[in-house]
């Protein structure tokens, strides 16, 4: 608007963004325009970062310009960033926002150029003009503004608003202009109606140095490019680049008033980080810019300028005609060397330290491109007749010359090649040999090895070139030398091979070991070596190397010929032999020798079975005599009848062959075979192990008893195999047979623990009984005995822990319990007496506790309830249990503070209760005290510290009481005594009944014996009352005389342990003891389980077995 705001709307004409300028109605606006282009924005988002200036490049190359004019602009700074060869991201746009995709610019008549965002943010600062916009227009990819006003002409900027130049003046103000879409054709609009249009050509500026080319971007920048790595850099200088040259680590700038001098950060031929070195603040006018590493050269049109870094004029050199064409050649630094071309044909080369031109050669046409070999011994220009002579430089004689050429390079690493384009071809031309042409559009400017580099419009690229076709042609004359440097610089895998194998027939080893070696070919190099070992021992028979060499190409019948004629027949007759080609083979036999005739029968019985004949090849090796090849393809075809013939006709003492054959019917699955053959050499090792890998047990096991060498043999894998079938008390037996204690108790300890990790503790229990027996069976060597007892009684303990728990994890993981109240109270009561140490892996004091909690409440135990409840509280509970504990916890205190029926202190002897807790309660048939529920002792007597004997199936506590005999009695005495069942006094009746019409009455008559009287052990149970010491009972020959057999079980222990006595004092009621675990229960009970299991709940052993 006229006020300078700007109002930005949707197409209905609603107002979304409103744009209020610095400058008001002081600078009105007159023209504004939408950059077309979506990837404008992330140039000015890049611009406010750059803070460095970097740039790479290699090899220096110029042309002088054409006539297309350049237009100038004037701004200050340079800057660098670098640039990946791939397009550059636009990552740094802010893709949450659409309005960094429109940028529009506006001109106002405060003489202002600004850029804003769609939200109205300003991008950059104002550009001042300097006269009155009256139009703006960009070009159709926005890269470009162009700009009309008061200033009576139409001027070119760069998009981000730096002025380029003027595209052309008018008479008046110009009011319009626009551009061509997609071109850069101008149309400009006057005041005074004339109408102009104009066409801008942009030219090419640029600079190339071996595989470094820098070439003008956007007018103002510089890209660097490594042809190689394909690596580049971008220079920003923010004003009209005029010029560019390049040289090694050196790049110069021309801008319009200031040269920048820049220098690479390292030495690396990779590195790609230039700063600047030196700037000339001075205004040059050239035609060409040349950089060397301590000077810049300035082309003239017939004068040359050579020029410090610091801006000082050093030389001059003044020339007869135009300066057509300059490169620098190389040379020391501050001693660089200079070709020049002029229009009149002179071609000359200037040191510039050194005043003097000398003068190379003169012709007659002028001079459009040059170049010098790698070696400077020879000169290639290309004339404005589109020729291209090459020259030698002593000489100056014409080696050659080739027609439609616009450009010429020579091989940096080949003195003898060179590239030319023109046409739309590229030529290829080494030494004097015709020239090879493909297809190619562009200018050569370069040629590295195997690429060539060509300009294209305005891009730079590298070809890879196979430099197939010049070496072959060396080929052709038998130059493998020259041939084998043209590979070097690039040719295919199979134009190695091709040279490596025209080199070895050409017998130029040392050539075809290089080319062989390139393509790896270890089997010729393996030849060469030996020919040139041959070579060493003094071999000069070149028709012998030759033979060797045409038969490994497969020229047989050549390698045949030469063979024969250098005296070595043998020689064809094993290659043939080797070849299956017998028919040729049996032209070189001797006369009739026997072993040449087997050689060659075992050849053609080995080439009969290569191609598919394996009968006819065994019978060929058979009677060859080669019975170990019979009788591997018998085998491999499974052929029994074949491998059993064979096998009963060798002797004996031919032992390989009759392993083979043993292997074979092992393979096979024909193990009787395989033992008459192991038993026909006697190898009875291999006959056990035949056995057990069939798993013929009982064959084995005859064989270990005549053979009892091969126990470890027989029984160890027996018990592995067991093992693996969960077979594993008689895996323990066949380990013990083996002698191998340790693996039996390995396997059972990681049995036990698989048990107690998977909460099986039934099984876990039985594994720890079976660890114990083990352990008791090893006590026998006296260097074990105390720790394998000590590791016994730890098992025994663990397996009764573990054998009560797994009715405790049953009733708090199952929905159904199998055992009473009163079981679950005794089991839960014993394990918290036992766990009074550490608890076992796998035992949860929390369900032992949670149970006797329960079955105690349940039974009228309140105290003991309360105990456990209280217990409980200082424990980690699992959340299932928690909601069921702490209302137990609240529940239990609504209970009275004594147990059912009667005051019951849980830590002392009870005296008086109703008959429902006294059942509770464990009585101590030693002391006949009755003992609280909780125990701080233990599983002992709190009166007379007797141990409990507990039934294994419902844990109460059994009238046993164990006793000890006398020293001097043995074992075998003791039952004997026991034995004998002395007789004993019959007891008279001592409960007298009376029975009237009314009643009837039962009295006891007090002035009889006392039972004990009779009984000798009654009286060996006396203690002293109240002792802390437990007091066992020892009895004498008498007292065990006395006793009756049905009364006493007897643990009979293996050695070394001692047997255990116990007398039960209620001998109508009957206890059982398994022979086996030696564990106690009732009878009833213990009849009931076995039925059930078929075997003993605790240790497992089966009713039928009769061993204990």
């Amino acid at each position: 608007m006229f006020n300078g705001i700007i109002s930005i709307r949707n197409k209905n004409g609603e107002e979304k963004v409103k744009i209020e300028r610095p400058g008001g109605s002081l600078s009105p606006i007159w023209s504004i325009c939408w950059n077309p282009s979506s990837r404008w924005e992330s140039f000015w988002m890049n611009r406010e970062n750059e803070d460095a200036e970097e740039v790479i490049v290699n090899r220096y190359f110029q042309e002088i310009p054409s006539s297309l004019k350049s237009a100038v602009y004037s701004s200050q700074g340079s800057e660098a960033e670098e640039e990946e060869p791939e397009e550059e991201d636009d990552s740094s746009r802010d893709d949450n926002s659409e309005e960094h995709n429109d940028i529009l610019a506006v001109a106002d008549w405060g003489q202002k150029l600004s850029f804003y965002q769609l939200s109205g943010k300003q991008i950059g600062r104002d550009r001042s003009l300097n006269f009155d916009p009256c139009c703006i227009s960009y070009f159709t990819k926005g890269e470009y503004i162009l700009l009309g006003g008061s200033d009576k002409q139409v001027s070119l900027f760069t998009k981000d608003g730096v002025r380029l130049g003027t595209v052309g003046e008018q008479n008046s103000w110009v009011w319009t202009c626009k551009v061509k879409p997609d071109s850069n054709y101008v149309v400009v609009g006057c005041q005074d109606g004339t109408i102009s249009f104009y066409q801008l050509i942009f030219s090419t500026v640029h600079g190339l140095y071996k595989d470094r080319y820098a070439y003008r971007d956007s007018m103002t920048d510089v890209i660097v490019q490594h042809l190689i790595t394909e690596q580049k850099v971008r220079i920003k200088c923010k004003e009209l680049v005029k010029k560019i040259a390049i040289y090694k680590n050196r790049l110069a700038i021309q801008l319009p008033e200031k040269i920048l001098i820049y220098e690479l950060y390292s030495d690396d031929s990779s590195d790609m980080h230039y700063r600047v070195k030196e700037k000339i603040v001075k205004k040059f006018e050239c035609n060409l810019l040349v950089v060397c590493a301590d000077h810049i050269i300035l082309c003239q049109e017939k004068r040359l300028q050579c020029l410090s870094f610091s801006g000082v004029k050093e030389r001059e050199w003044q020339m007869e005609s135009l300066i057509r064409y300059i490169k620098v050649i190389g040379g020391p630094p501050g001693r660089e060397g200079l070709l020049v071309g002029l229009k009149n044909g002179q071609i000359l080369k200037i040191f510039v330290d050194n005043l003097f031109a000398i003068v190379l050669l003169k012709q007659a046409t002028a001079v459009r491109c040059l170049d010098m070999s790698a070696s400077r011994n020879k000169l290639a220009v290309v004339d404005e007749n589109d020729t291209c002579l090459v020259y030698d430089i002593h000489t100056k004689e014409l080696l050659f010359q080739e027609p439609n050429a616009n450009s010429v390079a020579w091989n940096t690493q080949c003195e003898d090649m060179l590239c030319f384009s023109g046409g739309g071809y590229l030529n290829i031309k080494a030494s004097t040999f015709p020239v090879h042409q493909q297809k190619l559009q562009g200018f050569v400017v370069g040629y590295n090895g195997s690429k060539i580099f060509c300009l294209h419009v305005f891009s730079m690229s590298a070809v890879e070139v196979p430099q197939s076709a010049p070496m072959y042609q060396y080929l052709d004359r038998k130059m493998f030398k020259e041939a084998y440097q043209i590979a070097c610089l690039g040719v295919t895998d199979t134009d190695w091979r091709e040279l490596a194998m025209e080199a070895l027939e050409g017998l130029e080893f040392e050539t075809a070991k290089k080319a062989f070696t390139r393509v790896q070919d270890l089997r010729y190099l393996e030849l060469i070596n030996s020919i040139e070992e041959r070579k060493k021992r003094g071999e000069t028979n070149n028709d012998l190397f030759l033979a060797d060499v045409f038969s490994y190409q497969g020229k047989f019948h050549e390698a045949a010929k030469l063979y024969k004629r250098s005296g070595h027949e043998n020689l064809a007759l094993d290659m043939y032999t080797d070849l299956r080609m017998f028919e040729y083979a049996k032209d070189f036999l001797g006369s009739g020798d026997p072993k040449e005739t087997k050689m060659l029968i075992t050849k053609q019985a080995d080439w009969a079975r290569n191609i598919n004949e394996p009968k006819a090849a065994v019978e060929m090796y058979i009677s060859a005599g080669e019975h170990v090849k019979a009788i591997e393809i018998s085998g491999d075809h499974g052929w029994v009848d074949m491998l059993i013939d064979i096998a009963r006709k060798l002797d004996k003492a031919e032992r390989e062959p009759l392993l083979m054959c043993a292997h074979y019917f092992k393979k096979l699955d024909n193990p009787g075979y395989a033992a008459e053959t192991y038993l026909k050499i006697g190898d009875l090792k291999s006959l056990v192990q035949l056995h057990v890998e069939t798993q013929r047990w009982d064959e084995a096991f005859a064989l270990g008893e005549k053979h009892p060498e091969f126990k470890d043999d027989i029984y160890v894998p027996y018990a592995q195999w067991l093992a693996e079938n969960d077979r594993f008390e008689e895996a323990q037996k066949a380990f013990h047979k083996a002698g191998r204690q340790e693996e039996a108790v390995r396997v059972l300890e990681q049995l036990t623990h698989n048990a107690v990790v998977e909460s099986r503790f039934n099984d876990a229990a039985y594994y720890y009984w079976m660890l114990s027996m083990q352990c008791l069976n090893i006590a026998q060597d006296p260097a074990q005995k105390d720790v394998m007892l000590s590791k016994f009684h730890h098992f025994q303990h663990l397996a009764e822990l573990y054998h009560g728990y797994h009715a405790i994890h049953r009733y708090t993981e199952e929905p159904f319990s199998f055992h009473l109240p009163e079981t679950l109270f005794n089991i839960s009561r014993f394990l918290l007496h036992s766990l009074t140490k550490d608890t076992p892996l796998g035992i949860s004091k929390v369900k032992t506790l949670f149970t006797l909690a329960k079955q105690s409440k349940a039974l009228g135990a309140y105290k003991l309830a309360r105990h456990a409840y209280n217990k409980l509280q200082g424990l980690r509970i699992p959340t299932r249990f928690q909601k069921s504990i702490e209302l137990g916890s609240l529940t239990i205190r609504s209970k009275p503070f004594h147990d059912s029926e009667v005051a019951v202190r849980i830590n002392e002897p009870v005296q008086v209760m109703s008959l429902s807790t006294l059942e509770l309660v464990p009585l101590c048939y030693r002391c006949s005290t009755n003992n609280p529920l909780l125990n701080n002792l233990g599983n002992v007597c709190i009166n007379c510290r007797q141990p409990f004997v507990f039934s294994a199936s419902s844990y109460e506590v059994l009238h046993l009481v164990e006793f000890y005999l006398e020293e001097g009695i043995t074992d075998e005495e003791a039952v004997s005594l026991i034995d004998l069942e002395a007789p004993r006094h019959k007891r008279e009746n001592k409960w007298q009944e009376i029975t009237s019409n009314n009643s009837q009455t039962l009295r006891l008559d007090e002035t009889m014996d006392s039972m004990g009287d009779d009984d000798p052990f009654t009286a060996k149970l006396s203690f002293e009352q109240g002792g802390s010491e437990f007091v066992p009972v020892v009895v004498s020959r008498s007292v065990l005389r006395a006793m009756s057999r049905r009364d006493v079980l007897i643990k009979r222990w293996p050695p070394p342990l001692q047997w255990q006595y116990f007398r039960s004092l209620l001998p109508d009621a009957s206890i059982t003891m398994c022979p086996s675990c030696f564990q106690m229960f009732h009878s009833e009970d213990y009849e009931l389980l076995v039925l059930q299991h078929t075997c003993c709940p605790y240790c497992r052993r089966r009713i039928d077995d009769p061993s204990p």
